[in-house]
C-alpha cells in the first residue's frame, strides 16, 4: 500500500510538471469529464504521461500509429496530435460503449479525420488489419487487458517495421511484477511480456518505474530492430 504522504508528494510533483509542461485544454478536459460521466473507469494516462506519448511519437516521426485500448480516447488525442496532416491512427477498443464516448471526444478535438476507432476484441481486430494489408505502423501503444500483452506484442511486431517503437503501459503493477509465484493474470501476462521482449530477436527494450498521480507503476519501451 502506498504511503499517503508519499502519494501527496507524487501528486504535487505531477501537478507542477503538468501545469508547466503539459497544460490542459478544453478538448482533453472534456474527454475526461465525458468519460467520467459515462461511467468509464478512471484509468486513462495522466496528462504528463499523455504528453510523453505525444513527444515519443513526434520524435519517432510517426505517420501511422496503432493503439490497443482506447477507453475514452484521452491517450488517443495526445497521440493523434503527433501526426502530420496525412497521418493515420487506428485504435482498438473492446467495449462499444467506450468506443462511442471515444469517438465523440476525438471528434470534438478535431481529430476524427485522422483517427479510426475499431470495436471488438483486439485479438480479432489485429488479424483483420494484417489481412487488409495495412501499411506498417511506426508507433504502437498497448494499454489494454494485461493478460494478453504478450499476444499484443507479437502482433505489434508483425504490424510494424524495423525502427518502429512499441510502448506498453502499466508493467510494474505496484511492484507486483517481481512476484514470480503470482497467480494474478495481469502479473503473469506482464512477466511473459518482459521475457518475450528480452528474448525476441527483433526487439530491443527496457522498462521504467514511475510514480505520480496514477500511483506506482511504469512502462516498457521497445524498438523493432529488424
Amino acid at each position: 500500500m502506498t504511503d499517503p504522504t508519499a502519494q501527496d508528494r507524487w501528486d504535487a510533483v505531477d501537478d507542477y510538471f503538468t501545469a508547466a509542461l503539459a497544460p490542459a485544454d478544453e478538448a482533453l478536459d472534456a474527454a475526461l469529464r465525458d468519460s467520467d460521466a459515462a461511467g468509464l473507469p478512471s484509468i486513462a494516462v495522466a496528462a504528463n504521461q499523455g504528453k510523453l506519448l505525444q513527444l515519443l511519437a513526434e520524435i519517432q516521426g510517426a505517420r501511422r500509429i496503432l493503439e490497443i485500448g482506447t477507453l475514452g480516447g484521452y491517450s488517443t488525442i495526445w497521440l493523434a496530435r503527433a501526426l502530420p496532416a496525412d497521418g493515420r491512427l487506428v485504435t482498438l477498443e473492446y467495449a462499444a460503449a467506450h468506443a462511442d464516448v471515444a469517438r465523440r471526444n476525438i471528434a470534438r478535438a478535431g481529430l476524427d479525420g485522422l483517427v479510426e476507432v475499431r470495436v471488438g476484441p483486439a485479438l480479432d481486430s489485429l488479424p483483420v488489419l494484417e489481412a487488409e494489408g495495412a501499411e506498417p505502423f511506426d508507433f504502437v501503444f498497448i494499454d489494454a487487458d494485461k493478460v494478453n500483452n504478450p499476444h499484443y506484442l507479437d502482433w505489434a511486431v508483425r504490424l510494424t517495421r524495423p525502427g518502429s517503437v512499441v510502448v506498453v503501459d502499466n508493467v510494474v503493477r505496484g511492484g507486483g511484477v517481481v512476484d514470480g509465484d503470482s497467480s494474478d493474470p495481469a502479473i503473469t501476462g506482464t512477466r511473459t511480456l518482459v521475457d518475450r521482449v528480452a528474448e525476441h530477436p527483433r526487439l530491443s527494450g527496457t522498462a521504467v518505474q514511475t510514480v505520480g498521480t496514477k500511483g506506482y507503476d511504469g512502462f516498457l519501451l521497445a524498438r523493432v530492430t529488424a
